[in-house]
């Protein structure tokens, strides 16, 4: 059976330094004009899409006399390691795929799953258990579609508010189809599962979800944890970017221009440009009003026995859009289920409200993360537990399972979005600040390819698919626009729990 590969042309991992736009101007991500590289860039946050970027600039010729400087807090147990283990992309797996109802998005992660797929050799990303193409069950509730029902390829949908789960799932089906068309048997590995039976057959537990779905065969999942340490020692081993551990406590600025970081201990880092990747921190730290908020998302771990770990080996991840519910196949006798959820809002008192606020009082709310890092105790709130065990029981139904406890739980953070595109753009108030964030919780499948394109937002030639998308939204204060529900199709949950009040619920 064929399996997608990277031609003989692709590009190096991670990076490209043949196309090598000048930097322009910094009050728009689509200006042409030229304007010489920055001497320093400061980076806040060490995730995804900081690390990535800081990467790819520092293998642009353009950027060879820029000190670089990436700033974030490290594991408080070893200081020389980022990024923090509370960090959105520390985990055991994330789903990769290109099963998206935007063919933007659907063609940018059939990009980066090239690399992924890369595993010849033991530094490949997708060596070493780094990952696992066991494919993806993508399943919606809701009226299923007569069989056969013809969709439309290519499809760039441009109001995701009016999605369904089973609008998601139509499109993603009729975009991966689109990707595959010019290898029949690669289109073959896509099969449409039309009822529930079908689904049942394809998930190989016992168990079901939806009414109707698809199998990817061509999607899988990555080991997050491992996958992002191994960008970090890539990082580390180019020896040109410099990694500051700490942890910022606001933008410094003198008049309209954003000159550095103030670190909790009362350092302060200067650079010509700084860029916040924070992920969900990213609103302590600039005002994201109407264009992105903090939400909690919900994991447990179930441990498993050898003999279970072994009867569910190959099951696909499955993904339900309208529940937001997955499963993701076991490793190392561990099975995760989560949700993909409007999730958990953390309203959080901060004294120095963020750069761009309109807030005058002396204090401002916004949810922010909270994690095991501040709270050791932290569970996750009875509301969400019961959600992923109906999961278990829906998906896998291993009588064995049935009752049995979490061996762990977590809250993971995302930084939504209202439409769940990214935030990739220059400051429309502040010069010299650029700010990338945004996940929404699907940005760790890009990470071959994010950093290129972001380094090429930054010096001004943002990829035309993802003009308007990435852009930045609204001006910062606006006071018309308050509320963010990420509402793509994709989103389970009740949108607007408060994660306090959860919590008291389980202890009540």
């Amino acid at each position: 059976m064929a399996t997608p590969s990277a031609p003989s042309s692709s590009l190096p991992p991670l990076s490209s330094t043949e196309h090598q736009p000048p930097l322009p101007p910094q009050q728009s991500s689509s200006s042409s004009s030229a304007l010489s590289p920055p001497s320093s860039i400061l980076v806040i946050g060490s995730g995804v899409f900081g690390l990535t970027t800081a990467y790819a600039l520092s293998r642009r010729h353009d950027f060879a006399n820029t000190t670089i400087t990436v700033v974030d807090r490290a594991d408080p147990s070893n200081p020389d390691v980022f990024p923090a283990p509370d960090a959105a992309s520390v985990d055991t797996s994330r789903i990769i795929r290109a099963d998206y109802p935007d063919a933007a998005y659907a063609a940018l992660a059939a990009e980066a799953q090239l690399q992924w797929r890369q595993q010849t050799h033991p530094d490949d990303l997708g060596s070493e258990g780094r990952y696992s193409e066991s494919g993806l069950l993508l399943v919606a509730d809701g009226p299923a579609p007569s069989l056969g029902t013809p969709v439309v390829t290519g499809t760039t949908v441009i109001d995701k508010s009016k999605l369904t789960g089973m609008d998601y799932a139509r499109f993603s089906w009729a975009n991966v189809l689109s990707i595959a068309s010019s290898d029949p048997e690669l289109a073959a590995r896509i099969k449409e599962c039309p009822n529930t039976e079908a689904i049942k057959a394809a998930l190989g537990t016992g168990g079901s979800s939806g009414s109707w779905g698809y199998i990817n065969g061509l999607s899988g999942w990555a080991n997050a944890g491992a996958s992002i340490a191994w960008l970090y020692k890539r990082v580390r081993a180019e020896g040109r970017i410099n990694f500051v551990a700490g942890e910022v406590t606001n933008l410094e600025v003198s008049g309209n221009t954003v000159t550095g970081a103030r670190l909790s201990d009362g350092r302060v880092l200067s650079a010509d440009l700084v860029m916040v990747s924070a992920g969900a921190w990213t609103g302590r730290l600039v005002d994201l009003t109407g264009q992105a908020i903090a939400t909690g998302q919900v994991l447990g771990y179930i441990d498993l026995t050898p003999e279970e770990e072994a009867q569910l080996a190959h099951m696909p991840v499955i993904l339900n859009l309208s529940s937001g519910l997955f499963v993701i196949p076991p490793k190392n006798g561990v099975l995760k289920i989560a949700r993909h959820a409007y999730g958990y809002l953390n309203p959080t008192t901060l004294f120095t409200p963020p750069l761009g606020s309109s807030v005058t009082a002396s204090a401002a709310a916004i949810s922010l993360p909270l994690t095991t890092l501040s709270d050791p105790i932290l569970q996750i709130p009875t509301e969400g537990a019961d959600d992923l065990r109906r999961a278990l029981h829906e998906m896998v139904p291993l009588p064995s399972l049935r009752d049995r406890p979490f061996s762990k739980t977590r809250i993971c953070w995302y930084s939504d979005t209202p439409t769940a595109d990214f935030i990739i753009d220059y400051h429309p108030e502040y010069k010299g600040l650029f700010v990338a964030t945004g996940d929404s919780g699907h940005a760790f499948k890009f990470m071959p390819v994010i950093g290129e394109k972001i380094a090429d937002v930054i010096a001004g030639q943002c990829p035309p698919e993802f003009v308007g998308k990435w852009n930045w939204r609204y001006p910062a204060g606006d006071a018309a626009i308050k509320a963010v529900i990420t509402e793509d199709g994709s989103r389970g949950g009740i949108p607007g729990l408060i994660l306090s009040t959860e919590l008291g619920r389980a202890v009540n």
